[in-house]
């Protein structure tokens, strides 16, 4: 009996443990995501300060201070963390799906075909609606041809999956860099800043943002499932997880993701890499956690880099890739040198 109270008491203590550090990670991406909104919302030419932006949300603002929190900062920034979420989720998602800890959404080729479309918009003269229903087709059109020939009159195969998506990446790589070898000099700035991600001109993501949330309901339900793949996929059919069956879901979800986030922003790089590995260093391994709070910090991340991609060097606005990068890449080096330090200690 009391080897059976010591036991439950244990179990109890993981059990509250595992609740406490669960609470305590959302709370604060929760408070991340909160912070990072109101700093893109109160940064910009025009100073505003939090008085103006609880006033603004409730009514009581005048009508310029209400027209530039709310009509002209308010859907880039939810525009941004849109695409960030959007990214961050597909990267988890590819990781999972290729058993590759260097997959993100970009490596099947997805981003190469909205790139192309929206290279061709541009340099047919087109804007606005053409820009962003270019780049949907684009890559629409590239995550199609890959799934088709990756499953062929065959059984489906990760290996064969990542093998065709590179290629046709290249491909995609070549006809963007003959597209931009015959473009008028005049456009190629706005080419370029779109390749490297631009938020500049995304509007309010309504359809995107309700596509996120479908997703990640989606993406929760096989959550458990997703937890058994990471094992193999052996493992996982031992375990009575259908892998044929969720694989091409797995890649058609991301896939989704990715175009979307593409055509909302442009090619923004190292969100969809770097979040997931962030959150699996920091002890978040469990999907049914990690989906989730990849798409608050992949969210939150984006938005911060996009305040300060508009800001930094204000009138004069950065490409927001680039901004992604230099936030990421240190954090990521900080937290992996860290986690090391700590294995080692333990050993």
């Amino acid at each position: 009996d009391g080897h059976c109270a010591h036991s439950f008491f244990n179990t109890g203590t993981r059990f509250s443990v595992m609740h406490i550090r669960t609470a305590l990670l959302f709370a604060t991406l929760g408070l991340l995501t909160a912070a990072s909104l109101a700093f893109s919302l109160l940064s910009g030419s025009v100073e505003t300060g939090p008085g103006a932006l609880l006033a603004a949300l409730t009514g009581s603002s005048d009508d310029v201070t209400r027209q530039i929190l709310l009509e002209l900062r308010w859907p880039r920034t939810a525009a941004a963390f849109v695409t960030g979420a959007l990214l961050a989720l597909a990267g988890a998602l590819m990781q999972v799906l290729l058993r590759n800890p260097l997959a993100d959404p970009y490596v099947l080729g997805i981003s190469g075909g909205a790139a192309t479309g929206a290279l061709l918009s541009m340099l047919l003269g087109l804007g606005g609606w053409w820009l962003q229903g270019s780049a949907f087709g684009g890559a629409l059109a590239s995550m199609l041809l890959v799934f088709g020939l990756a499953r062929g009159s065959g059984a489906w195969s990760t290996h064969r999956l990542l093998l065709t998506g590179v290629v046709i990446a290249a491909g995609w790589g070549a006809v963007i860099g003959f597209l931009l070898a015959i473009s008028p000099a005049q456009g190629l700035r706005g080419m370029l800043f779109w390749l490297m991600g631009d938020l500049s001109h995304a509007g309010l993501p309504v359809i995107p943002a309700i596509i996120l949330l479908a997703g990640l309901v989606v993406a929760l339900a096989i959550a458990r499932s997703l937890n058994l793949l990471t094992r193999g996929n052996l493992a996982a059919q031992s375990l009575g997880v259908p892998v044929h069956a969720l694989q091409p879901v797995i890649y058609l979800l991301a896939s989704l993701f990715t175009a979307l986030a593409v055509t909302l922003a442009g090619s923004v790089g190292f969100v969809g890499l770097i979040v997931p590995h962030l959150l699996r260093l920091s002890g978040v391994r469990d999907h049914r956690l990690l989906l989730p709070a990849a798409l608050l910090l992949g969210g939150s991340l984006l938005v911060i880099a996009d305040t300060l991609a508009r800001t930094l060097l204000a009138p004069q606005q950065l490409p927001v890739g680039i901004l992604t990068a230099m936030i990421g890449v240190p954090l990521f080096l900080a937290l992996l040198y860290y986690s090391r330090n700590r294995t080692d200690q333990a050993s």
